[in-house]
Formats: C-alpha cells, sequence, structure tokens
C-alpha cells in the first residue's frame, strides 16, 4: 500500500470542523492540547477554521476521508510576518503512515511560498510523541516552559521547537 495511492493534501475549510473537533475530543489527543471540555474544543475548532478562508490551513484525506489537520497562525502585524506557530492534528487510527510527515512537508511548503514565512515554530507538551517527527523534520529545541500545564496529574513543560525555512 503506497501512500501517495491514498493521501491527498487539500486546503481545509468549514467542512473539516466536525473531523477537528472528534479529534480533540479523543483522549489519545486531547491530552496534548490545552483545552478542556467541549466548549473549549469548539472555540479552539473555531479558531482553527478562521485560518481557512486565507489559506493557512491544510487537510490530509486517506482515499477521501479526513485525517488530519493543519494550520498556520498567520501574523497581521508587518514586523512579525516573517514567523509563524502552527498546530497539527491527526487521527490516531492514522498514524504510523507517514501522513504527519507529508502534512508537515507541505504547510512548511505553504508557509515558504504563500505567506513568505521563513521562521516556523511551535509548542509541545514534553512527553509528545510528536516531537520526534519535529526533530526529524529539522526543527531544534531552543526553550522549555517549566511547569506550564497545570494538569490534574501535576504540571507539565512546554518545549519550544523551531526551523527556518
Amino acid at each position: 500500500m503506497k501512500l501517495a495511492d491514498h493521501l491527498t493534501i487539500r486546503l481545509g475549510n468549514e467542512q473539516d470542523k466536525p473531523y477537528l473537533k472528534k479529534w480533540l475530543a479523543d483522549p489519545k489527543i486531547y491530552s496534548w492540547f490545552p483545552i478542556e471540555g467541549p466548549l473549549e474544543i469548539e472555540d479552539a475548532a473555531r479558531i482553527s477554521m478562521g485560518y481557512c478562508p486565507m489559506g493557512a490551513a491544510l487537510t490530509a484525506e486517506w482515499d477521501g476521508v479526513p485525517c488530519g489537520f493543519a494550520h498556520l497562525y498567520v501574523n497581521a502585524f508587518k514586523a512579525l510576518k516573517h514567523q509563524c506557530l502552527f498546530s497539527i492534528v491527526l487521527d490516531p487510527e492514522f498514524r504510523g503512515r507517514g501522513i504527519g510527515t507529508q502534512l508537515m512537508e507541505e504547510l512548511m511548503k505553504l508557509a515558504k511560498e504563500k505567506f513568505q514565512i521563513t521562521l516556523l515554530h511551535l509548542e509541545v507538551y514534553k512527553g509528545n510523541p510528536a516531537i520526534g517527527l519535529y526533530t526529524k523534520l529539522g526543527f531544534k529545541e531552543y526553550g522549555v516552559q517549566e511547569k506550564f500545564l497545570k494538569e490534574k496529574t501535576g504540571r507539565v513543560d512546554k518545549v519550544l521547537m523551531q526551523k527556518e525555512l
């Protein structure tokens, strides 16, 4: 089964919102985002969808079914337009197939070509398995914000990573 035979990556749109909400509510994903409960999930999905009209969001589809979503937090301020934070989420059932890598490569291409972004950065919680993907793609750690997130099980550190495009 070749990845190219099944995977397409397209611009994100409002029809992707139910999938995004479902993924954000999944316990396998939920623990890696600073959201809690249906209202915060709805708000996070609304914010993410807000980047679709400007063409700053991508959806990965496996045989026509959405399986991942990523977007750039494009900055409106001229002095900050060269850099950008992003978000990515994959349906847990589709992990380990190279979809995250493909989606990230397309997101980096979009950032550089459409928005002239030269520095892409991310915030990820310590222990998140996605750190391996980011490292493989050339992101470098530049800091740790200790005890950033207050969870029921204790405080979690936030790892800051970036890559020049």
